[in-house]
């Protein structure tokens, strides 16, 4: 129970300390929203409309930067992120729903499969040290090494514009519309293969190179030995006693990554136009969107911390020693 309380209040003050942090950064960027859409339309704005402007956005002087941050935890604790000035006053909440799925289906699945292929592939490359299995780590290790935006040019030149075999932008077809049947499934599942292989192909060196490093700490460790000794078959020695080990370390890097993936792959989306939230936070950055950028950093943080925390819960699960050293 100890344990648990220390790291509820840690996530606690971390979730305020993010917050916050979340409120006062955008402010302290050169620029608002209003003065980025006054430039942008220059004449189109009268003083009076910039003036209501600027009080809707809470950037009018009659209220302190105090003031404002008090407003925004109440409007926060409300479900309130605002209304975003770059997306036609719409509420942030509503823009960020329709780009999320997006990010969710795409880097979600490609890091889950990276994660499980390359954990799986380290631990039967540490399992086999020594042997030509070994080869494949310095193969992986490349793909890792090369710049995304490089790799997914290079893809788009050979799969899609060669050989034809997937479209090279966009998550689904022009003139389509988002609906739940099969034909505009399987549009969005053409689409998003050749960049959700990309994000597998770059991210998997990372994950197999560092299982098979833990594999071979974890095989000299006595209880593998005991094991071996007792005449488990090598598979139960390799999937009961040293792979489930060895990932261990690997499943906090695996809650970073699963909390990032509501940031999305901006390079990514940038490369081949989808519709993610990476490019979303992007063009809100650009347009000074203060409740945007905020509403999305709120859900990136707040997914970090919550895939830490089932980290944490998962680690305790498969380790007792870690409750027992916190106690």
């Amino acid at each position: 129970m100890r344990f648990f309380l220390r790291r509820a209040a840690f996530y606690a003050f971390t979730a305020w300390a993010a917050i916050t942090i979340n409120f006062f950064l955008p402010r302290m960027m050169k620029g608002d929203p209003v003065s980025a859409y006054m430039a942008k339309n220059q004449g189109k704005i009268s003083p009076e409309a910039a003036a209501s402007l600027r009080t809707l956005f809470g950037l009018d002087d009659q209220r302190s930067l105090f003031q404002q941050y008090i407003d925004y935890w109440g409007l926060m604790l409300r479900g309130d992120l605002g209304r975003s000035f770059s997306k036609g006053l719409a509420p942030v909440g509503d823009v960020i729903a329709v780009a999320l799925p997006w990010t969710l289906g795409l880097v979600g699945l490609a890091t889950i499969l990276s994660f499980f292929l390359g954990s799986s592939l380290g631990a039967i490359i540490g399992w086999r040290r020594g042997s030509k299995a070994d080869a494949i780590v310095p193969i992986t290790t490349f793909f890792s090494t090369v710049p995304y935006f490089w790799m997914g040019l290079i893809a788009i030149a050979i799969f899609s514009s060669t050989l034809g075999w997937f479209p090279a932008s966009h998550a689904y077809s022009k003139g389509a519309y988002p609906e739940w049947s099969w034909d505009f499934v399987w549009d969005v599942i053409q689409h998003g293969t050749l960049p959700a292989l990309t994000i597998v192909v770059a991210s998997l060196g990372g994950w197999v190179l560092g299982m098979r490093n833990m594999m071979i700490t974890v095989l000299d460790e006595d209880y593998v030995t005991v094991a071996q000794a007792k005449g488990l078959s090598p598979r139960k020695v390799l999937t009961h006693y040293a792979s489930r080990n060895a990932v261990l370390p690997q499943l906090s890097s695996f809650a970073l990554s699963l909390g990032f993936i509501v940031g999305g792959t901006l390079v990514m989306e940038l490369v081949f136009s989808y519709p993610g939230v990476g490019k979303l936070l992007l063009d809100a950055t650009n347009a000074k969107d203060y409740p945007l950028m905020q509403g999305l950093f709120l859900v990136i943080t707040l997914s970090v911390l919550v895939a830490n925390i089932l980290a944490d819960v998962a680690y305790a699960a498969l380790d007792p020693r870690t409750r027992m050293t916190e106690a």
